[in-house]
């Protein structure tokens, strides 16, 4: 089936569409009426592809969290397990699977799911527990690439990043997320037609391309006759720009993901903001429940200001306040019975953006009240000073008496490590103060973590002697003075100064082409290369006058809402020529990602 592009944007309808289908037709092999037990990981990715009532239709009537001890009572024929392949999770489901009473009348038939792969080592462990046998099916849903928006793809791996900052994929030799991207990109593929021109930058990137390579070669049938979508794949390691995602975003998705964690596009917020304001009850019977919302581009509002750096947002919506209300007005002026009808045909969609004005303009009171902080600004005057290359290879004032104050953890290792990034790593002396600091003040078990950084590049002594960030910054112009926040000219905008060098880079492959950073590409980690893909004769595209051009950039380790608002910001730009679909490991902030390399030694039993 044909995919094609809609309205400027990559149709990723059908997609999600295969993903149902593939769902069905599992669903269908299990007769009768079904329950399913779900890892509970799952339902937030599952939920995008797949609503509620795709289930019903196939008689799924009761769904359970995937917990130890007895099942819950169901009058099904059918128990689903929809589990990713760990063996924590096999020991749950064998004590399910045991304490279900064998006695009762009529049997219930087990069934289970891995998602994305069905796993030797796992239905090894079902089967020295003595229950593989009691499953009929046992199959696999490859749930690679989720359609999050219209433009983005995340394959939402837990272990993406450790996977591409050398822990998991070199040190362990664990290559699994790597090749579930490439098993998502060949799927891609079958969608919406072979890629003519793949560039990459990293080990990483190298890796996937090769297993597309081998792929492709193993399977010639999957060579298709469909006309591509994409002009070119460019395959980025997280580790090539490991400084993007320690700096706070500042675009307003940005900050909501930065303050309270955007889950698989859904955010849960502090109730109190949220309570309809009724006269004369003074605050009483507040809700206690966070208020959840989801945010997407289906959202008109949200849709315009998610991208906007936060400080361009108030007016947004100020403009918007008055023009509702000015729509409300036109009912004193509607006289004739046309008017009126026309107007009351036009109230659920002036309500639905009432509605919506009233959620984000209190989002933006939450995050305001963070930003005009003092903490907040002081934080954000030292990032910006190392991203410019102010004093970043000295202990910095700041960040010891954030230690001394004992702030929270994360915040002291993302800006440590900053430094470290901004410095091509830190003197022997600086690091060896700042590791001792952070162990006196939070514990001797936090040594596995900066173990940890220090693999992954993050928090690492300077080696050769040389700083290279200055000469990448001005080379890649990663750093704006005069950055317009309002009407934007330059992708720098996402982060008040700092352009993100990932970005840069896929900018500067579109126009005038990596020949021209040859010199700095090779100061950053990993190779630079590229790959064509034959096209089957008759399927060069010639582009039409004025067409643009359409680029994957697949993030290997996880991506930032801030980069892919800027890559966003380059696709509506008048002469751009390009226009950007972006794919992921992972959606990430800084604090998720440091959070994915943290490990806390357990104290001894006795």
């Amino acid at each position: 089936m044909a995919a094609h592009l809609s309205s400027g944007r990559v149709n990723l309808t059908a997609l999600r569409e295969a993903g149902r289908r593939e769902l069905r037709e599992f669903l269908d092999k299990c007769a009768g009426s079904k329950a399913i037990v779900w890892d509970e990981y799952l339902t937030g990715p599952f939920g995008l592809i797949a609503q509620y009532s795709l289930l019903k239709e196939h008689e799924v009537e009761k769904m359970f969290t995937l917990k130890p001890g007895r099942l819950p009572q169901a009058d099904v024929k059918n128990i689903i397990f929809f589990v990713r392949p760990k063996l924590e999770l096999m020991d749950i489901i064998t004590d399910n699977v045991l304490r279900e009473d064998r006695g009762r009348s009529p049997q219930r038939d087990f069934h289970i799911l891995f998602v994305p792969r069905r796993s030797l080592l796992c239905e090894q462990w079902l089967k020295e527990q003595g229950v593989l046998g009691s499953f009929i099916h046992r199959e696999q849903y490859s749930l690679d690439l989720i359609p999050f928006d219209g433009d983005l793809l995340s394959m939402e791996s837990e272990s993406a990043f450790k996977a591409s900052a050398r822990l998991e994929c070199y040190l362990e030799s664990d290559q699994t997320s790597l090749y579930h991207a490439a098993k998502g990109l060949m799927t891609l593929q079958a969608l919406y037609g072979t890629i003519p021109q793949i560039f990459g930058k990293g080990e990483c990137a190298r890796h996937v391309a090769n297993m597309m390579i081998r792929m492709k070669r193993e399977f010639p049938g999957s060579q298709n006759s469909i006309f591509p979508v994409f002009d070119t794949l460019l395959l980025l390691d997280r580790n090539v720009d490991l400084l993007t995602p320690l700096a706070t975003q500042l675009t307003y998705e940005g900050l909501i993901d930065e303050i309270y964690g955007i889950q698989n596009t859904y955010v849960k917020l502090p109730p109190e903001k949220f309570a309809p304001k009724k006269q004369g009850e003074g605050g009483k019977d507040l809700p206690t429940e966070p208020k959840k919302l989801q945010l997407n581009s289906a959202e008109e509002l949200y849709a315009e200001i998610r991208d906007k750096n936060f400080n361009a947002v108030g007016s947004v919506l100020s403009k918007k306040a008055k023009i509702i209300s000015a729509a409300f007005e036109e009912r004193h002026h509607a006289k004739t019975v046309g008017e009126i009808k026309q107007f009351v045909s036009q109230l659920p969609h002036m309500q639905a953006a009432r509605s919506s004005l009233a959620n984000h303009t209190s989002i933006a009171e939450l995050i305001k009240d963070i930003t005009t902080s003092e903490d907040f600004f002081d934080n954000l005057t030292v990032e910006q000073e190392f991203m410019s290359g102010i004093d970043t290879d000295k202990v910095n004032n700041y960040i010891e008496d954030c230690i001394a104050q004992k702030h929270p953890l994360i915040k002291i290792l993302r800006l440590v490590c900053l430094q470290s990034v901004c410095n091509s790593g830190l003197k022997q002396k600086v690091l060896d103060h700042y590791k001792r600091e952070i162990l006196q003040t939070y514990g001797y078990e936090h040594i596995l973590t900066l173990n940890n950084l220090e693999k992954a590049g993050l928090l690492k002594p300077q080696t050769s002697g040389r700083n290279n960030y200055p000469t990448i910054r001005k080379t890649l112009r990663l750093w704006m003075d005069d950055v317009n926040e309002q009407n934007p000219n330059d992708i720098s905008y996402v982060y008040s100064g700092y352009a993100p060098l990932s970005v840069r880079l896929a900018q500067l492959l579109a126009r005038p082409g990596w020949r021209s950073i040859e010199e700095v590409l090779k100061m950053l980690p990993g190779p630079h290369f590229e790959e064509r893909q034959q096209l089957p004769t008759g399927l060069q595209k010639k582009r039409q006058h004025g067409e643009n051009r359409v680029t994957l950039v697949f993030f290997l380790g996880g991506v930032t809402y801030a980069e892919i608002a800027a890559l966003r910001f380059l696709s509506q730009m008048e002469d751009g020529g390009t226009e950007y679909v972006i794919a992921t490991t992972k959606l990430i902030n800084g604090t998720s990602w440091i959070k994915s390399l943290m490990e806390k030694l357990e104290p001894a039993p006795f």
